[in-house]
């Protein structure tokens, strides 16, 4: 009875990881507006 209950425990645990992983994983910090865009190196001609 008890092992079954540590295993139903384990892959609830995995099960949430896997969800924090995958929602934590990729996220940056996107208040960051004060980076200028790059310029221009060859400016178009007249």
């Amino acid at each position: 009875m008890w092992l079954i209950l540590l295993e139903a425990l384990g892959a609830l645990l995995i099960l949430i990881f896997i969800v924090w992983w995958t929602m934590f994983s990729g996220r940056k910090d996107r208040s960051r507006t004060d980076e200028t865009p790059p310029a221009d190196d060859n400016p178009p001609s007249p």
